[in-house]
């Protein structure tokens, strides 16, 4: 068939079966139900009825009196005359392939994407497609705006010739977007490798002096422990020297309650012989017991702890470099040297100060009194 040959020949397929499927009296695309006449030519069943009905004015339809006789109709395309029977245009055979046709053209036209961008048109003119490019203007356009139009008096180019060179221009920007997408993923990727390695090395930090705290911890421990010990023995032996002293005058007490007892016997009696006798052995042994301890023999102040300077270094404590903490260990010697020799006679335990990377601790005056 002819239109086959026009589908090959034309460069949109489906365009130009479009136009194979126009109605030639509406001109619309047939409307099933579609109907075939004898010369072959296809026409809506309703568009061929309305100009049977008009040429056959006194044939009734469908839905009025039976009529004895069909009409004529003459084919639109090629003017072939068609002789109707009784049914009249309800009488044609319908073409159950062009209306397949129709469906499946359909159904592929819903299908596929409107491409807008093929052939887009002129706003100024609607029947004008956009083929040149307005330089002045930086638009594209038709030619009509560039004889008649807004652009009259611009500049203007070959729609291609820009394109290219539009095209090239965006494509050296999206090679150095990419470029700087590499680079920026490139840093990323130091950045989250710098914060890896920083709570790596805070978490090993954070375990050095958590380990420097912990001997701190010990070393104090230790020495709360030592000095504890030491309270403790010279609490025992005053306690053992008084727990004596006390036996001694309870026994001293016992042996002069039996004294006074026999004191008292001797007085009674009565020949002076026998009195003197006992008496002077008696006075001699009333007089010959006696014992106690020194003045402030209880007192345990000489346990004193200096804790001042360890409080205040122990505020002071912080992070510094290794110059500042010789400067430190420098001036504690210093006050250490100034102060020596200032208490003596009394017990003071002095822990000097320390700082996070050493511990120093020295006693004085280690002294008991009784």
């Amino acid at each position: 068939m002819d239109y086959k040959s026009g589908l090959i020949q034309d460069g949109n397929p489906m365009e130009n079966l479009e136009k194979q499927l126009i109605c030639p009296i509406c001109l619309e695309m047939f409307t099933k139900p579609v109907v075939i006449l004898p010369c072959q030519h296809n026409l809506c069943r309703k568009c061929a009825n309305d100009i049977f009905q008009a040429a056959n004015p006194y044939w009734t339809n469908r839905g009025g009196s039976m009529s004895t006789s069909g009409g004529r109709f003459r084919c639109p395309s090629c003017r072939h005359e068609v002789i109707m029977d009784r049914h009249g245009v309800y009488g044609l055979q319908r073409n159950l392939l062009v209306e397949n046709i129709i469906d499946i053209y359909k159904q592929e036209c819903s299908s596929r994407p409107l491409q807008k961008g093929s052939h887009p048109m002129c706003k100024e003119h609607e029947d004008e497609k956009i083929n040149i490019y307005c330089l002045t203007c930086e638009v594209p356009t038709c030619s009509m705006c560039k004889v008649f139009g807004a652009h009259k008096a611009c500049e203007v180019a070959p729609l291609q010739n820009v394109f290219q060179g539009q095209k090239t221009e965006l494509s050296n920007c999206i090679s150095m977007l990419v470029a700087g997408n590499d680079r920026v993923q490139t840093i990323i990727t130091q950045l989250e490798d710098s914060c890896r390695v920083t709570k790596e090395n805070s978490h090993q930090v954070k375990e050095t002096l958590s380990q420097k705290f912990d001997v701190l911890y010990a070393i104090l421990d230790e020495k709360k422990s030592e000095l504890l010990q030491r309270i403790t023995q010279e609490q025992e032996e005053k306690l053992s020297f008084i727990e004596a002293l006390i036996q001694q005058y309870q026994e001293q007490l016992e042996k002069s309650t039996k004294l006074v007892e026999t004191a008292i016997q001797s007085l009674d009696e009565p020949g002076g012989a026998t009195f003197l006798l006992s008496a002077k052995p008696l006075i001699k042994r009333s007089v010959g017991c006696s014992g106690k301890t020194e003045p402030g023999f209880e007192n345990m102040d000489y346990f004193t702890l200096d804790l001042e300077y360890i409080a205040d270094t122990l505020r002071a404590i912080d992070f510094g470099t290794d110059e500042e903490e010789e400067e430190l260990i420098e001036e504690d010697q210093e006050e250490e040297e100034s102060t020596e020799g200032k208490e003596e006679g009394k017990k003071f335990i002095s822990l000097h100060p320390f700082l996070p990377s050493s511990l120093h601790s020295t006693t004085t005056g280690d002294t008991y009194h009784v």
